[in-house]
């Protein structure tokens, strides 16, 4: 099957007794994963296959290093690697997400997935880490989502899938070759789910793709792609502790206590792409160019957000140029530009709202009695809040030689330059009051503009050393900066890019029946962006330094002809080395010293057993538990949720001819479980419950 690059992405066998995967995302050329010099997990597509793939996190969870959970099941996820990525409320933050070389992230780091056809994955590749030569102002790492090829004419189908909790999944594919020259590929994918056990937690999703690859006689190769997406999904409220003992005792989630009832993200997305490449000898040319808009209506915590569209420009201009420097060489190198503008943007009050009379500041305190917000009835807009035009745009430069001076030893030097800038004109009308729990608007409209630009420069240098055809070691430091999100520059326009310094080594084995990677690190974080919680609203502020030491593991042995097992553990020792947390509102505030904690939500221990079956008679199993640790609630380390243990999938499926069933089970045993706790500065906790069980029942017909 053809990569992103063109390149054939599948296991190679280097010999009788190993078998490798191939990459493209930690330095943009085909390389087996045994010779890169950085922590990389590949899902490949007998994984992907093995899951019903309503989520992203079907695929990914399990991965060392990687925490992953879904509030809906749908689109939406929160994704951390390596502890970055925490301080997102939505969405993924800090980490770079790609799909087939185009970027599916902003460049104010902040990425959706509600775009992304999860039916249409040929495999996932996650670089962990500073060091990716994709990852502009993204310090956590890496994601490239590569999708079935155009020219694989031989993989179409229609799936149906049907499941308790309302779940529907309908996929289809077909391609073609119109000729020698030109191939096309039709794509569709419906997915939903009611959630019905828990209130406001339905999604629905509709995507459409269109697909064309031209193969030129002079080899060149032209993808062009054209995409439809819908994504309509509501954001369920968040528990107390005590609702949450309720939804331990019921398995339900109803009724809740929560002021913001009617939260969600209602999108529509056009996405087209166009990608070519063209050698020239001992060189490869490789231009992209993107476009798309997108528009949302997103209800959220005090305001409702209606963006009529955001239109995306972007392009990436990338060679390769293969030579002789000490050895075997590549030069790989290029420029980006991107822009994302919106006109127009606007945010509203709630209209339906049950309040109360009350006064926050006691008898004798000096803002009198307000109408405080206790509960929203629906998602209608009332007045005005505010009008925002923002540009957000990025031009990147980025250069790695790769040589090899032997045949066991290759060394990767290389950096990426980012500028980013921030263009933003707002004009409130009134806001939020978090102090008082009610709506203030302003006698007269206040005006600003927030103009700022980040500058990011993230050098690399690795070396991978092969010991024999089994085992290589390898070693590398890194530098990746992160820029802050437009959201938090606007809550905060003193915050400074935070700088990741990673060090790095590892030990890499593949053989024909079993595979081992290990990697140790040290990461050092400046200026990292931290989340405070203080009374249901998120401020961001920089901590002076952070510092973060791991440890992972993850190996598949053979047990048999048709058993694999598979296991992954890491271990995460995350620190604040000096960090002053400023806590309260207003003349309230105070500065507490938080260094020596450890950071909240990223427990020390994570790991997963799994176990696969493919028989050749069709019959085929997949099982895989997962754990997580104990970790702290909050920046001051005042409490610890205990996490989960064993959380459960299973797949049992059988294949004859173009025929395959499959059910999938998740949380097999029912557990009651959180899927993220948090804790306030006044010491409110606030529990995201994890969904009980579900199954899904599929059929697939090949042709």
């Amino acid at each position: 099957m053809l990569a992103a690059d063109g390149e054939y992405a599948e296991s190679i066998q280097a010999s009788d007794e190993t078998v490798d995967t191939i990459s493209v995302t930690a330095s943009r050329i085909a390389r087996g994963t045994k010779e890169v010099p950085a922590a990389i997990s590949v899902i490949d597509a007998k994984r992907i296959d093995a899951e019903q793939m309503q989520n992203i996190k079907d695929a990914i969870r399990g991965t060392p290093g990687v925490l992953i959970e879904s509030k809906s099941g749908g689109y939406d996820s929160r994704l951390i690697i390596r502890g970055a990525g925490q301080k997102a409320n939505y969405g993924v933050r800090e980490i770079m997400v790609i799909r087939d070389g185009v970027p599916m992230t902003d460049p104010d780091s902040f990425s959706r997935f509600d775009f992304i056809d999860t039916q249409d994955i040929e495999r996932i590749e996650i670089t962990k880490g500073p060091g990716s030569l994709y990852g502009s102002g993204s310090s956590g790492g890496t994601i490239q989502i590569i999708s079935k090829s155009v020219f694989d004419v031989d993989g179409n189908r229609v799936k149906l899938g049907i499941g308790n909790e309302g779940q529907e999944n309908l996929h289809f594919r077909y391609s073609q070759d119109i000729n020698d020259s030109n191939s096309v590929l039709l794509t569709g994918s419906h997915r939903a789910s009611d959630n019905s056990w828990r209130d406001w937690n339905r999604f629905d999703t509709q995507q459409l793709s269109l697909k064309h690859g031209l193969m030129l006689d002079s080899g060149a190769t032209l993808e062009t792609e054209l995409s439809y997406s819908q994504a309509d999904l509501q954001l369920p409220a968040k528990l107390t502790d005590s609702e949450f003992q309720t939804y331990r005792n019921s398995g339900e989630q109803h009724n809740t206590s929560s002021q913001w009832q009617n939260s969600g993200r209602y999108s529509t997305i056009w996405f087209f792409n166009s990608r070519y490449e063209q050698e020239f000898g001992n060189l490869t040319f490789k231009p992209r160019f993107y476009f798309n808009r997108w528009d949302h209506f997103h209800p959220v915590t005090g305001a409702i957000n209606d963006n009529p569209g955001t239109n995306v420009f972007g392009t990436d201009l990338e060679f390769a140029y293969n030579h002789n420097l000490m050895g075997e060489s590549t030069l790989v190198g290029g420029v980006t530009a991107r822009l994302d503008k919106t006109e127009n943007s606007k945010k509203y009050q709630y209209a339906d709202v049950d309040t109360v009379w009350v006064d926050p500041d006691g008898p004798f305190g000096p803002s009198g009695f307000v109408n405080q917000i206790v509960r929203t009835n629906s998602d209608r807009k009332g007045a005005l809040l505010s009008t925002e035009d923002a540009s957000n745009s990025l031009f990147g430069l980025f250069l790695q030689e790769t040589v090899r001076p032997t045949d066991r030893l290759t060394i990767d030097a290389g950096f990426r330059y980012d500028r980013m800038n921030f263009d933003i004109d707002q004009t409130e009308y009134g806001e939020y009051s978090w102090s008082t729990g009610s709506y203030d608007m302003f006698g007269a409209p206040v005006f600003t503009n927030t103009d700022t630009s980040f500058d990011l420069f993230s050098p690399k240098l690795g070396a991978t050393y092969a010991l024999n055809n089994i085992y290589s070691v390898y070693g590398m430091v890194a530098q990746s900066g992160q820029v802050p999100s437009e959201s938090e520059i606007q809550s905060n326009p003193n915050l400074d890019a935070a700088t990741a310094r990673n060090i790095e080594v590892g030990l890499k084995a593949r053989a024909k029946e079993w595979n081992l990677d290990l990697s140790f690190y040290r990461t050092t974080v400046t200026d990292e962006i931290v989340s405070v919680l203080q009374g249901g609203t998120t401020e961001f502020q920089n901590a002076g330094e952070t510092l973060k030491n791991g440890f992972e593991l993850s190996g598949n042995l053979a047990l048999g002809k048709h058993l694999w097992l598979g296991v992954s553990y890491a271990y995460s020792d995350y620190q604040f080395e000096d960090f002053k947390e400023v806590v309260g509102y207003g003349s309230s505030k105070t500065v507490v010293d938080r260094s020596g904690n450890q950071t909240p939500f990223v427990p020390r221990h994570q790991y997963s057993l799994s176990l696969d079956y493919n028989h050749p008679s069709g019959f085929m199993a997949r099982i895989q538990a997962d754990t997580w640790g104990e970790y702290y609630m909050d920046n001051a380390n005042t409490e610890k949720y205990d996490g989960y243990s064993f959380l459960t999938s299973l797949m049992l499926g059988y294949e004859t001819g173009p025929h395959k069933v499959s059910l999938n089970v998740d949380n097999l045993f029912d557990k009651r479980y959180a899927t993220e706790v948090t804790k306030d500065t006044q010491g409110d906790k606030s529990y995201s419950a994890g969904s009980p069980r579900t199954a899904m029942l599929n059929y697939t017909y090949s042709f």
